[in-house]
């Protein structure tokens, strides 16, 4: 099946090395082809034949590409990707292999060692920030966290 929209995350020349990365980290993932550079439109692009050009892989059904297009463009906090997590083994785990390299940040957002920006979210907490009666502690609490406590939310 072919997924209608594909991110494609523009890299200096880590593209392999990040798709690598990634797909170690989540279950059913895979890297599902490469291509290179040829020595056509070198006078655009300047790399060396056989260089690789893009890698599409798959973490958990979501397709990818991760493109080597040089260091023309930086990664920011505009786009991230969400991860939902059903307990905190998950978020743990998540939470450890992202930032290994990377930076934490606040309320689950990190940045990996590639500079590309996550939010490792528990599950329960879009219907505790609906529930009216909870909203404002919890806020309370995650505001106050790097990384997301699931017992630390539901007790508040």
């Amino acid at each position: 099946m072919t997924n209608l929209i594909t991110p494609c995350l523009w890299f200096d020349n880590q593209a392999g090395e990040a798709a690598t990365f990634y797909t170690s980290i989540f279950r059913n993932s895979e890297i599902e082809t490469t291509s290179y550079y040829g020595k056509e439109g070198v006078e655009f692009h300047g790399q060396p034949e056989g260089t690789v050009l893009t890698v599409v892989f798959r973490i958990n059904g979501q397709q990818f590409t991760a493109l080597n297009g040089g260091p023309l463009f930086k990664f920011n906090e505009a786009i991230s990707f969400q991860v939902f997590c059903d307990t905190q083994e998950e978020i743990d785990h998540y939470w450890e292999k992202l930032t290994e390299g990377g930076e934490e940040g606040h309320c689950g957002w990190l940045k990996d060692k590639y500079g590309v920006s996550w939010q490792i979210v528990p599950s329960v907490l879009s219907s505790l920030m609906t529930n009216p009666e909870k909203a404002g502690k919890v806020t309370n609490a995650f505001m106050q966290m790097k990384k997301f406590d699931i017992e630390k939310l539901l007790n508040a």
